[in-house]
């Protein structure tokens, strides 16, 4: 049967077992999973529309259109992804959230974790791949440059204290913090999570999901922490003032506490924690590290070409007068290696603000944010946007990706 697909659907894409179904829309979920994991998409989008439906992959952040398959396959594909995640295939009026795991290749199986969601044309569905996290992943391919490093390994190697990872939704906050997980796993400490969900399971970490029907929380589970001889806690979001109390109590009582804070930048994380009812004092005395952080694309190495900039385009973009000689920035152009889109694969850039004396006194004193953000200033902490200049400056980006990440920072 034919498909709108760039790849057909009339065989599987490896050999399946025999007896194996073959219907369309099995082997069409198949294959489409397989162009996911080729491409590196974080998420897949089915989307149905008044008399189509269109399959979207989220790659380095950006949706790119897969197809526009048959709309008779539209109810068997979504049947089909809904029986697999254990979800009520007859439930169609209320959202939904299940699990899967299939095969995408000969001898590679991945995980997903699914989502419903009834809209006035029928069911979209979100799969979001659960990838394990890569042995090799250090505070260097996080983004984290030779300078910001020591002060991010002094922070997660001390016995305790609260470092925060900041940004926006999807700007990889989870990802850095199970780094940190991953270097402290050494054996010889007791590691706690607690996550709403855990999306990457690890070894040697006790995680636990949050289930709010439950009476699970966050804070819940954070007390039982306390009682289970924990050396690292490691909280996917604080959201709450009773969570960032315990949060807060706990890295002030000999426990290193890693988490999560939707700010802008580093600065803002200290009036978040007084905004949610956190004293102030607290708040100076865990505090250790905080670190904001955006996501940027990498230029694809085999079709990036020469920038016509100007030097007045550099100096407006935030390059001082010495920063510009020498070198040239680069422009994404599109090539089979990605795709024709320019890039492939994201970086980190990072703002590491370590937590001084003096910067203590400024939050005891409930100092303005601004006042704080000079301090870190003076103590010699990058603005994200002088760190993603950084990697326009080395080629890795480009100057418009570069300063479209870092627009509200």
């Amino acid at each position: 049967m034919a498909s709108s697909l760039p790849f057909s659907v009339t065989a599987a894409p490896w050999p399946q077992p025999e007896g194996a179904d073959d219907a369309p829309a099995v082997r069409l979920l198949a294959e489409t999973l397989a162009q996911a994991a080729q491409r590196g998409a974080s998420d897949l989008h089915i989307e149905p529309g008044e008399r189509d439906w269109r399959i979207r992959l989220r790659v380095d952040g950006v949706l790119h259109e897969l197809a526009r398959p048959p709309a008779h396959l539209r109810d068997p594909f979504v049947a089909r992804v809904k029986v697999l995640a254990r979800l009520d295939i007859a439930e169609r009026r209320v959202p939904q959230d299940g699990r899967l795991r299939l095969a995408v290749a000969p001898g590679k199986v991945e995980d997903y974790r699914v989502s419903s969601l009834p809209t006035i044309f029928g069911e979209k569905l979100v799969l979001r791949r659960l990838q394990t996290l890569p042995a090799s992943l250090t505070l260097d391919a996080l983004g984290i440059d030779a300078r910001q490093r020591p002060l991010v390994e002094a922070a997660i190697g001390a016995s305790h204290g609260l470092v925060l990872v900041t940004g926006p939704t999807g700007s990889g906050k989870t990802l850095s913090l199970y780094c940190f997980l991953q270097m402290l796993n050494a054996g010889s400490r007791n590691l706690c999570s607690v996550e709403d969900p855990a999306e990457i399971q690890l070894a040697g970490v006790n995680q636990v999901n949050v289930r709010e029907k439950a009476g699970l929380t966050f804070a819940v589970a954070l007390r039982a922490f306390l009682r289970q001889d924990p050396d690292v806690i490691m909280i996917g979001e604080i959201r709450d003032a009773e969570t960032a109390d315990v949060a807060l109590k706990a890295a002030q009582t000999g426990h290193l506490v890693l988490s999560t804070l939707h700010t802008n930048d580093a600065p803002s994380a200290i009036a978040r924690l007084t905004d949610i009812g956190v004293a102030p004092y607290h708040v100076a005395c865990a505090l250790r590290l905080v670190t904001a952080q955006r996501l940027v694309r990498r230029l694809c190495r085999h079709c990036r070409a020469p920038a016509n900039v100007s030097r007045a385009e550099l100096y407006a973009a935030g390059f001082a007068h010495a920063e510009t000689d020498g070198w040239q920035p680069y422009v994404a152009c599109g090539c089979e290696t990605c795709h024709g889109i320019g890039y492939r694969g994201r970086v980190g850039v990072h703002q590491v603000m370590p937590v001084s004396s003096a910067m203590r006194e400024l939050v005891v004193a409930r100092a303005s944010t601004q006042t704080i953000v000079g301090q870190a200033r003076s103590e010699g902490t990058m603005s994200l946007r002088e760190a993603a200049l950084a990697r326009v400056r080395d080629g890795t980006t480009s100057l418009s990706e570069a300063l479209s990440a870092t627009e509200a920072a």
